[in-house]
């Protein structure tokens, strides 16, 4: 993972350059409030204040420069307005000509992520520090960016690299860091116990088995909350088997826990006064001999039986029995994360994660905290007229629906089977990637929801 805490640091008068930031309603008073050579220097880069363009303000001496950013509105700044300077500015020191940068330090750290795992040589050219005179703010900002890294790292990493096993190896490293007590249902007992986890599952090698993730966290005293996330390490689509387009970029099927596991960091690391249940079902979903197949009828853990219609809806199945398993400690909030459907990007595109909950005040208290900390979440419904779509002749109940449409609101009415009535619950349809780069989100995976999660958990259960 990428360093941050040398990138953010208390502004204590030391020597920086100077960032200014201009929108094009104040562009003309700032530029002829400048000595003529940087004048020229400005007109000559075409700056004009405009969201996202950046000059190079030169001065009388070769040190003797700074920085024009154009921002929508210096006086509420965006996550990602400083995040093209760090990404094109030279290693150094850096403060705000006035003002503080806020949330936008946020932006100002992750522009400067590096997934160099598999490369000789890192293109990375030294830090960029940014100075803040709010040092309070800086331990949140740099958990919110080791947050972010982690999810794209997660992702990131190809899935010869980032099996159960590793993904598993990922969760013990983070128990460990934060105290936790984690364990493995895996063997005969997750055969018994997770029937549709193992069955998505078992196709794969010994190497890669499938397992449920489990970890304790927190006063036992304090409100529990349930935190879960899909860990298909990999999806071929199993015996209904994607396509070479389809299956490309299927290392991110396990978005899901990436996002779970970055959420419950966050909670241990900000020690959040919570008793914390997170749970990963890992498997890969592959193809063998003993691969679950189309017509097959499965049992879950909750004692509904399950026909499949298309192995490639595998995602619900593992996540079906993980959700029971949270609901029987009967938890006061529970969340899941997914990469769930297609029908999600194709209603709402890939910045945009698909929000299912029918709870209205968790609804609101989640989108209203995304769209305060740029980090949307756009809700769809849980309608409960597609339910019978969801019907099966020969079972309680099919994985995937008999109309070609609603997809995502039709795979959340199948999670939602395994929700006990009275559990508050939240179900997050995310992409976990991105597939062109934005200043400060190179293309690759992603974290899209995670903020917007703990904000919400912060505003629910912080005591300061």
């Amino acid at each position: 993972m990428t360093e941050y805490a040398p990138m953010l640091q208390p502004d204590k008068g030391q020597a920086a350059q100077t960032l200014h930031l201009v929108n094009t309603d104040g562009f003309d008073d700032w530029f002829k409030a400048l000595p003529d050579r940087e004048r020229q220097s400005v007109k000559a880069q075409g700056f004009a204040g405009k969201e996202g363009e950046l000059a190079i303000v030169t001065g009388e001496t070769p040190d003797d420069w700074s920085t024009a950013i154009g921002v929508s509105d210096p006086d509420k700044l965006t996550s990602w307005c400083l995040a093209k300077a760090a990404e094109t500015l030279p290693a150094g020191t850096y403060r705000l000509a006035e003002g503080d940068p806020g949330q936008a330090a946020f932006g100002w750290l992750c522009a400067q992520y590096r997934f160099d795992r598999y490369k000789q040589e890192s293109d990375a050219n030294g830090p960029k520090i940014l100075l803040t005179s709010k040092p309070a703010t800086i331990e949140e900002l740099i958990a919110l960016a080791d947050a972010t890294d982690l999810v794209r790292t997660l992702v990131n990493i190809p899935a010869g690299d980032m099996g159960p096993a590793e993904l598993q190896e990922a969760a013990e490293e983070i128990a460990t860091r934060h105290g936790a007590e984690l364990s493995v249902v895996s063997g005969t007992e997750l055969t018994e116990g997770y029937p549709m986890i193992d069955a998505v599952g078992r196709a794969a090698s010994t190497d890669r088995a499938p397992r449920l993730i489990e970890l304790h966290w927190g006063d036992t005293e304090n409100p529990r909350i349930a935190i879960v996330g899909k860990g298909v390490c990999f999806d071929s689509g199993g015996l209904d088997i994607k396509g070479a387009a389809g299956m490309r970029w299927m290392k991110k099927d396990m978005g899901g826990a990436a996002h779970a596991l970055a959420l419950a960091g966050l909670v241990m690391g900000r020690k959040l006064p919570v008793r914390l249940h997170l749970l990963i079902p890992a498997v890969e979903n592959a193809i063998a001999g003993n691969a679950f197949r189309p017509g097959d009828i499965l049992s879950s853990r909750k004692g509904l039986s399950v026909e499949i219609g298309n192995t490639d809806a595998e995602g619900r199945l593992i996540l079906g029995d993980a959700l029971n398993k949270a609901c029987e400690d009967d938890p006061e909030l529970l969340i899941d994360f997914a990469t769930l459907t297609g029908a999600a990007r194709t209603a709402l595109g890939p910045d945009l994660p698909a929000l299912f909950t029918d709870d209205e005040a968790l609804a609101s208290e989640i989108a209203d905290a995304g769209m305060e900390i740029d980090d949307p979440v756009w809700r769809l419904p849980l309608w409960d007229g597609y339910d019978e779509w969801l019907k099966s002749p020969v079972a309680d109940l099919s994985n995937t629906s008999s109309v070609a449409m609603a997809g995502a609101s039709t795979a959340a009415l199948f999670l939602r089977k395994f929700v006990e009535n009275g559990t508050a619950w939240t179900h997050l349809d995310t992409f976990a990637w991105r597939n062109t780069a934005k200043p400060g989100r190179p293309k690759g995976g992603e974290a899209l929801g995670v903020r917007a999660h703990w904000e919400m958990l912060k505003n629910r259960y912080s005591k300061t």
